[in-house]
């Protein structure tokens, strides 16, 4: 079971030989299992891969994400839909009713504010409570939204002088950054088991092609801000470009902890469980089964 990232900050040359990801750089060479993979970001102008690596990385269910000039993730490759189900659950999928759609939303609305919650009170901000009390207030569809109203509470108290629509903000373009990874794993995960990206059960724009992954990203968005806050402390505003380190840091945001049933498991192995939990949620007709990860204490 792939379990590791890879992140390429350097020029390197990245091949396959022998089921090993072979990375290439000045002063020698490094090879990595490649069923132990799960993502590789490539953060690197000047790195190359092979068509061969392409294709197992593919075959293997590999996120590959790529980034732009500014070092901001831009755009992710997923393996064509390899599950033995795949037409199966599509249509499952594709048949769901509006009010499960809003049941499974109201629980991942809820999962998120408690996050929240859970994540001021791991980096020692104050305003716990007053979202915990929020949470309770989502219901079926959040028709009220109370997502927005939480938001706006959860940034107030963690970070100082912040506001989420500057992109100049360091801050920003860190949370950008862990999120972009995220994403493009927990649409690795959706893939693996059978479910359409595209499909949301909140998020339809006819534009994305990551609607599903967008809305079940959402729990896992305070384990990236609380990686943030560590990283850079709440702090003042700062317009500094993405050093190494801070690309690093949020490259590596998967194999952060997290509880799901009373387990501990890292983001990475809990997005795999809420995709398969998801099937069964769409093919029982129930949100009750959902899955989703919690902040451990």
């Amino acid at each position: 079971m792939a379990w590791r990232g890879l992140h390429i900050s350097r020029p390197a040359r990245l091949t396959l030989a022998d089921g090993q990801v072979v990375v290439a750089q000045d002063g020698g060479e490094v090879r990595l299992a490649l069923e132990d993979i799960a993502w590789i970001v490539l953060d690197a102008p000047h790195a190359t891969l092979t068509s061969t690596l392409l294709s197992a990385c593919m075959e293997n269910g590999v996120a590959l994400i790529v980034t732009d000039a500014t070092h901001t993730p831009s755009g992710a490759a997923l393996p064509f839909h390899r599950h033995f189900r795949q037409g199966g659950v599509a249509l499952a999928q594709a048949s769901m009713v509006a009010p499960l759609k809003k049941r499974l939303w109201q629980a991942t609305v809820r999962a998120k504010i408690i996050n929240q919650a859970a994540a001021l009170g791991a980096v020692g901000c104050e305003g716990s409570a007053p979202l915990r009390a929020m949470a309770r207030l989502v219901g079926s569809g959040d028709p009220d939204n109370v997502e927005a109203r939480a938001a706006r509470e959860y940034w107030s108290c963690l970070f100082a002088s912040f506001r989420r629509e500057d992109e100049g903000d360091t801050r920003n373009k860190m949370l950008n950054y862990g999120y972009a990874v995220i994403r493009s794993c927990v649409a690795r995960a959706l893939v693996a088991c059978g479910l359409l990206p595209a499909l949301g059960i909140n998020h339809s724009s006819a534009t994305n092609a990551f609607n599903l992954a967008d809305d079940m990203v959402e729990p896992f968005r305070p384990f990236v801000d609380v990686l943030v806050w560590r990283t850079i402390g709440e702090g003042s505003p700062s317009r500094e470009a993405l050093t190494l380190d801070h690309r690093r840091a949020m490259a590596g945001v998967m194999l952060a902890d997290c509880v799901m049933a009373h387990e501990a498991m890292t983001l990475l192995a809990a997005s795999e469980k809420v995709s398969a939990s998801l099937v069964r949620a769409i093919e029982s007709g129930t949100s009750e089964v959902l899955e989703l990860p919690t902040m451990a204490p």
